[in-house]
């Protein structure tokens, strides 16, 4: 201890022979005192052999909520398809982007979410997470049919093609 304050706590990892105890008693460093475990510490191969017991019907129910996740959105999108409103602005058109992309994207990663899924029932829960993620699709389609974005008269593709006719005018603060 020559020239260094030594505080209590502190432990010497050194490898010195001789270390200080409770009240500055000499304790020999290789002691057989037993020193408890603290509060919450579990011996690592009981949590181990739980992780290798799981349930399987909790894989399943995990499983399944993975495959219904995309139909559990619909109504989600639904919603927001109609506070995005039919305009075309920045707004509806980001919504329905997004309505496009994530179902694409999900579909594209199916063996990456369900690689950890097995069993019996993983074919047809593939199956539902893919009608899921194409409902998803057909509702982003029909938004873009809805704001006008789709060309599905034949004036679009053909330039002899008369357009079709409006059905109603609107403008705005002035009665035609």
């Amino acid at each position: 201890m020559s020239g260094k304050r030594r505080h209590k706590w502190a432990i010497d990892f050194a490898g010195s022979s001789r270390s200080r105890g409770e009240r500055g008693a000499v304790v020999p460093a290789h002691s057989d005192v037993h020193v408890a475990s603290p509060v919450g510490c579990v011996d690592t191969t009981v949590a181990s052999d739980r992780i290798k017991e799981a349930d399987p019907n909790l894989i399943v129910k995990r499983s399944w909520d993975i495959a219904l996740g995309p139909i559990k959105q619909v109504p989600m999108n639904m919603f927001i398809m109609w506070m995005a409103g039919s305009s075309i602005s920045i707004f509806p058109i980001m919504m329905v982007g997004m309505m496009f992309f994530r179902p694409i994207q999900a579909i594209l990663s199916i063996q990456n979410t369900f690689k950890t899924i097995e069993g019996q029932q993983a074919a047809f829960q593939k199956l539902v997470y893919i009608l899921g993620n194409l409902a998803c699709l057909a509702m982003a389609v029909y938004k873009c049919q809805v704001m006008g974005l789709l060309p599905t008269h034949a004036s679009d593709w053909l330039a002899f093609a008369q357009p079709q006719l409006r059905m109603e005018w609107s403008g705005g603060g002035a009665y035609l």
